[in-house]
C-alpha cells in the first residue's frame, strides 16, 4: 500500500544568509531546521512512501527548500507552494505555477485574525478564478469559515479545494475540538472539495489508539468517502509517532475495506493533486 502524507513541513534555519521574516510568533519555538534529509529518515522509520510537502506560513512565501527536495527526490517530494495572496504582483505567476517542476498546487491560511477576512472582503476573490482557469488545486485552513468556503466551491465547480486538518483551528480537545465537524461534512455536497484527515492526534488527551477520535474519522468518512478523505500528520508538531498516526488508519479502524485504505493513505491525494503514481503501486 503507497502511504502518502497530505501535510509535512520543511524549513531552514534562520541564518544571516536566509533569516526568517521579523515578528514571527513561532521564531522561538522552532530553534532547528528541518531539513530534506531529517525527513527522508523519518519517512524510512515510519513506512512513508511519499510526502506533500507545504512550506510553512511563519517562515514567510518560501518555496526554495521544498522545491529543491522535489528536484532531488522526485518521486519522494511534491509541493503545495506558498503564495502572497494580498500582493498583486502575485496573480502573474498562477498561469504558469504548475511548470515548476515538482510543484503541485498551493496552500493558504486563513485562520490569523490578518488572514481571515480575506475570505469575504474581496482580497481572495482573483484567486478561486485564476486557479480554477490554471487547473491549479489549492490546500486551504479555513477553521471558522466554512460558509465562505462552501460559496467559493459552489461558484468555481473547477476548482479543486482541500481543507486542512478537517478545518479545527482550536487548541480544545476531543468531542470539543470536533464540534464544528457537522458544518465540514455538508461541504460533502460539492465534488470539488476533499479534506485531510491531518493531525488528528493533536486534537485529542487520550492515548493511543485514540478511541475518541475514531467517530468523528467514520463521519468525515461517511460524508467524503475514501476517494475525497486523505490521511496526513502536519508530522512537526504530530504528539505521535509517525507509525503510530499510519496505524490509526491501517489497523485502528475495522470498518475501513483494504480499498478503502489504499485510497486514503495515498492513492486518492495524488490523484486529486495530479502526482503521477510510482509505476511498480
Amino acid at each position: 500500500m503507497l502511504i502518502v502524507d497530505a501535510q509535512v513541513h520543511m524549513w531552514g534555519a534562520d541564518t544571516k544568509d536566509r533569516p526568517w521574516p521579523p515578528g514571527r510568533a513561532h521564531q522561538a519555538q522552532k530553534p532547528y531546521p528541518v531539513t530534506k534529509e531529517l525527513v527522508l529518515a523519518g519517512m524510512k522509520e515510519a513506512g512513508v512512501d511519499r510526502v506533500v510537502v507545504v512550506p510553512p506560513s511563519w517562515e514567510g512565501d518560501r518555496n526554495d527548500l521544498a522545491l529543491e527536495a522535489a528536484r532531488l527526490y522526485p518521486d519522494r517530494f511534491a509541493v503545495m507552494g506558498r503564495l502572497a495572496l494580498e500582493k498583486p504582483e502575485s496573480r502573474a505567476l498562477v498561469d504558469a505555477w504548475r511548470k515548476e517542476s515538482g510543484m503541485l498546487g498551493m496552500r493558504f491560511t486563513f485562520h490569523t485574525d490578518l488572514q481571515r477576512p480575506w475570505l469575504t472582503d474581496g482580497t481572495a476573490d482573483w484567486l478561486w478564478p485564476a486557479a480554477e482557469r490554471a487547473g491549479v488545486p489549492l490546500m486551504i485552513f479555513p477553521p471558522g469559515s466554512i460558509p465562505a468556503v462552501d460559496r467559493i466551491a459552489e461558484r468555481h465547480p473547477g476548482l479543486r479545494l482541500v481543507i486542512d486538518h478537517l478545518a479545527i483551528g482550536t487548541a480544545k480537545k476531543d468531542d470539543e475540538a470536533f464540534a464544528g465537524l457537522a458544518e465540514l461534512c455538508a461541504l460533502a455536497r460539492r465534488p470539488n472539495v476533499a479534506v485531510k484527515a491531518s493531525a488528528l492526534p493533536c486534537y485529542t488527551a487520550e492515548p493511543y489508539p485514540y478511541d475518541g477520535l475514531h467517530k468523528h474519522i467514520r463521519r468525515v468518512y461517511d460524508a467524503f468517502g475514501p476517494r475525497r478523505t486523505f490521511w496526513g500528520t502536519d508530522w512537526t508538531r504530530l504528539t505521535c509517532s509517525w507509525r503510530q498516526a499510519i496505524t490509526l488508519f491501517t489497523e485502528e479502524l475495522p470498518w475501513l475495506s483494504a480499498e478503502d485504505k489504499e485510497w486514503i493513505m495515498g492513492r486518492a491525494i495524488c490523484d486529486w493533486l495530479g502526482w503521477p503514481l510510482p509505476k511498480k503501486v
